[in-house]
């Protein structure tokens, strides 16, 4: 496996000295390196990864580095055909991919289309890359082409990231959120006994949505209820306004995140725009791309009630504990939608966590019937 210090000094030796990109589970040991070294940028999204970046080269005239995931790679196809391509701009950048969903390997249901479909969108988009070794030797090598290739042609290359590529190397970042008592289960457990019968419940992709089931499964409620965004990050509040929109009568819940609400921020606009009375937007703010190696968003640093206020949101809540939960709760859900309850927690999971039983499909088709129901 590649230590993730070698392949760091081998990219400042090759000029690197910028990088950022959206946390990876796959890259997650090489980004909390470069992290804990002080040398990248967590961004909102990949294609504004890429925009970042491509500002970085306009005003350094260096070559930077992004990461991301696969799963995000539609998020940069825009900037990678518009703006960095040879035929617009011309900036180059290493692009550094973690290719979930390989074939060949065993990965998730949302992770397989983007893998088995990898090579082929990059061969689409007529962009050089390579696989990256797990051997020192052979990654010298691919560096030196794949820096070789962007200097010739001035564009984007892309290094393609297998399963298991890296050694293991733990994030060693400050924790900004000690004093938050909440860890994300335990708000799950009480949402899910305050949620009616008749409550509409859409999750955000990640450990929300499997601490979800299970706590559904743990207290005999079933799963009809929720629909579990295992996918399409940062999109949970817009799949939750199309229901509420067509369900005027039924309260809807969505339960987002903080990663992936910045990701998609301008959501809330739309949703503040529609003004749907029955639209009930929980966040659980914990700071961190806590599923992909738990390096921070910007979610400690930004005032989200304000934000939803300035997209009309009706009412905001903010709660750091248990008892101001239970305090608040009741208030939140007599408001009038849209509105915002914003809850402080810190990180951590049971290391046993498991994943959804259910198939995608199959919960999909028990949720649009329960959707049915009056």
């Amino acid at each position: 496996m590649l230590k993730p210090a070698f392949l760091y000094d081998q990219l400042e030796k090759q000029g690197i000295e910028f990088m950022l990109g959206v946390p990876d589970s796959l890259l997650k040991h090489f980004g909390s390196y470069a992290f804990d070294k002080g040398n990248t940028l967590i961004a909102a999204n990949e294609g504004g990864a890429l925009a970042i970046a491509s500002g970085y080269h306009l005003a350094t005239g260096n070559v930077p580095l992004i990461y991301l995931q696969n799963s995000g790679f539609g998020n940069i196809v825009n900037p990678l055909t518009s703006l960095t391509d040879e035929e617009v701009y011309s900036i180059p950048v290493l692009i550094m991919v973690g290719w979930r969903g390989q074939p060949g390997t065993d990965d998730e249901p949302q992770h397989i289309k983007p893998g088995k479909t990898q090579e082929e969108q990059l061969k689409a988009l007529d962009i050089p890359y390579t696989i990256l070794s797990s051997d020192e030797q052979q990654v010298k090598s691919q560096l030196g082409v794949a820096f070789d290739t962007i200097k010739k042609n001035s564009s984007p290359y892309v290094l393609l990231v297998p399963p298991n590529t890296f050694e293991e190397h733990p994030f060693q970042g400050d924790s900004e959120n000690n004093s938050y008592s909440l860890k994300r289960e335990e708000v799950l457990d009480q949402l899910v006994k305050k949620f009616g019968e008749k409550d509409i419940v859409v999750s955000t992709t990640g450990k929300t949505s499997r601490e979800l089931f299970e706590l559904r499964e743990k207290h005999g409620l079933g799963h009809h209820r929720d629909f579990l965004t295992v996918g399409s990050m940062g999109h949970t509040s817009q799949i939750a306004l199309g229901i509420a929109l067509q369900k005027k009568k039924r309260r809807v819940f969505c339960i987002d995140g903080d990663g992936a609400m910045i990701m998609h921020m301008g959501a809330l606009a739309i949703i503040g725009e529609q003004q749907p009375s029955n639209f009930y937007h929980i966040l659980i703010n914990n700071g961190a791309h806590e599923s992909v190696g738990g390096q921070p968003t910007a979610g400690f640093h930004i005032d989200f009630g304000k934000i939803a206020e300035g997209c009309r949101y009706k009412k905001t809540f903010r709660v750091r504990d248990l008892s101001s939960l239970d305090s608040t709760f009741d208030k939140f859900l007599n408001a009038e939608g849209p509105v915002l309850l914003e809850i402080m927690t810190k990180t951590g999971a049971r290391a046993d966590l498991g994943r959804p039983t259910l198939s995608p499909t199959e919960n999909k088709k028990n949720f649009m019937q329960f959707l049915t129901e009056d």
